[in-house]
């Protein structure tokens, strides 16, 4: 059944009004609840404010490095230390090394741009930062709603953002009810902010129907591929930053790795590649796991126990990638616009500041009575802060480095180290991520080792450890618009890449009565977005899956 036969059927919705309604419980979508009620509070208002996120808990579906600056958490509650906020390991040392297949070779740290050195920040569990915010949000009487994905977005009659509606319960794979069938819900809200992270469903959406993207730089990704281990006391340095660059992605190849020294023997470490590359063979997942054997990283692991393993896109096109923020009824924050700054590999200080933006304009705006127009405030609050200096002082990173390592690093150290940021010309990214990809006849495959089950793992045993779950009897989340693009077009030209930068086993080409198909293995999708991305045509279309499916991150 389609939606208009199950509304005729089982309607009308039932519909819940918010001042406030909130798309994502990340770090933007909770500091935008948090400033909201804070500003309320300090003015006498009363604002309701709910969000909604559709993971199973708050923190299920967070996953990112992470070295966190805490600046602009700071400026959100000056005692977060006092309140218990989960930064517990400040960074203690830097390393930057290249390597090559068999050596590797430390940047002398006086060398190092600014963006590269992490003094004051803190090695942390973003996931646990995230629940942490989660209860702030909730003693200061935000409704949070886990397990309820926004599908749609609720339009008014002059055609601005009034809310949302969540996604349908109970429907079996053909989209028909079953017997615990539930309509979605109304959440109607004066403003609806939109923070579902990197290449967000809806976030996409706006982006084309308001046409926000039309003076941007096309968009750019990477896609994150993390390992949770806990190894040997003798390994473990709390405070230690490395982050590395060249071997075992080619020269031509945006990308690089990190390994986070945590405490209590734990070590975050992932390799993210730019989402931009050409080669149909590459596999982002076995480039990591080899990235692991070389002699100066797995050193760290031998002995030591994997015990959580996930994976997620990240915007990496900075500023002059930004789309306009604001449209009739909303706004995009964190990296639903595509605030992180790649060269620092941070984004959760831009996802809370613009979080906070966001909500300081929404909160001026129903103080005067106004709903369902456009947040002039926040764009401009944007321009005039301490992100917006920062993001410009980096906004040709991403465009250098498409250019090679060597032609990227040099031009990212003139301009970061000896000019500080402050240079006179701008590059421009010219081409999206999915129109990179080269066909298979221009390149040849790459032999990548076998796991070995210690340091080097495969793709269903990491997924296992990523507690990934959909309900059997739903609907696949991840549509075709043409079913019959992939092998006409993606097996024949590219030798079915999507088989490749997956990086959690979901695509995989079978034989039906000897003919070739694509077979999509929905159950083992950790939402990182990476198909709707790279997809050579944009034939595949990541949708929302029922409410708390997908992975349930630990301390990720």
């Amino acid at each position: 059944m389609n939606p208009a036969q199950l509304l005729e059927q089982f309607g009308p919705r039932e519909s819940m009004d918010y001042d406030l309604v909130i798309v994502g419980g990340g770090p933007a979508g909770l500091s935008a609840a948090i400033r909201a009620k804070q500003l309320a509070s300090e003015s006498g208002q009363e604002i309701s404010v709910c969000v909604l996120e559709k993971g199973s808990e708050i923190g299920a579906h967070i996953l990112s490095g992470a070295v966190m600056d805490p600046k602009a958490l700071s400026e959100l509650f000056p005692n977060w230390k006092e309140l218990g906020a989960p930064l517990n390991t400040e960074v203690t040392q830097d390393q930057f090394l290249f390597l090559t297949k068999d050596n590797s070779y430390q940047v002398p740290n006086w060398m190092l741009p600014h963006c590269f050195q992490n003094e004051g920040n803190y090695i942390v569990s973003l996931a646990n930062v995230t629940r942490w915010l989660g209860e702030q949000a909730e003693a200061l009487g935000v409704e949070i709603f886990p397990g309820f994905p926004a599908a749609e977005v609720l339009y008014n009659e002059q055609g601005a953002v009034a809310g949302v509606i969540t996604g349908a319960m109970g429907l079996d794979k053909e989209g028909n009810p079953t017997d615990q069938f539930q309509l979605g819900m109304e959440l109607r809200g004066k403003y609806t902010l939109f923070a579902e992270g990197a290449r967000g469903h809806l976030g996409k959406q706006l982006i084309a129907k308001f046409a926000l993207d039309k003076d941007s730089d096309p968009q750019s990704y990477g896609i994150g591929i993390k390992e949770l281990w806990e190894v040997e006391p003798s390994q473990s340095k709390p405070g230690l930053v490395v982050h590395t660059a060249g071997w075992p992605l080619e020269s031509d190849t945006y990308g690089g790795s990190f390994l986070y020294h945590l405490g209590d023997n734990k070590v975050a470490v992932g390799l993210v590649v730019g989402l931009s590359y050409k080669n149909p063979y590459l596999s982002p997942f076995e480039e990591f796991q080899q990235y692991k054997l070389h002699p100066k990283i797995r050193e760290t692991f031998e002995g030591g126990k994997r015990i959580a393993y996930g994976a997620r896109a990240l915007t990496a096109g900075g500023l002059n990638s930004l789309p306009k923020t604001v449209f009739p009824g909303g706004a995009l924050i964190g990296c639903d616009a595509g605030f992180l700054n790649a060269s620092r590999i941070k984004g959760s200080h831009a996802a809370i500041k613009t979080g906070m933006l966001a909500a300081e304009a929404a909160v001026a705006a129903l103080a005067d009575n106004r709903s369902a127009d456009v947040l002039a405030g926040y764009p401009a609050a944007f321009q005039n802060s301490w992100l917006h200096t920062e993001l410009n002082q980096a906004r040709n990173f991403k465009a250098w480095m498409s250019k090679g390592l060597y032609l990227g690093t040099l031009m990212v150290g003139l301009e970061q180290k000896v000019l500080g940021g402050n240079m006179p010309w701008t590059v421009h990214l010219k081409h999206a991520d999915h129109e990179c990809l080269e066909p298979a006849a221009q390149h040849k495959p790459i032999d990548y080792p076998k796991p070995d089950g210690k340091i080097s793992f495969d793709r269903l045993s990491s997924v296992f450890i990523s507690n990934t779950n959909h309900a059997e009897n739903q609907p696949i989340h991840l549509t075709l618009k043409d079913t019959a693009i992939p092998v006409s077009l993606n097996l024949k030209t590219y030798d079915g890449p999507e088989q490749r930068y997956c990086p959690a086993g979901v695509y995989e080409y079978v034989e039906a009565d000897g003919q070739p198909k694509l077979q999509i293995n929905s159950q083992n999708c950790v939402h990182c977005k990476t198909c709707d991305i790279k997809d050579p045509s944009q034939n595949i279309v990541w949708v929302t899956p029922e409410g708390s499916g997908g992975p349930n991150y630990g301390a990720m």
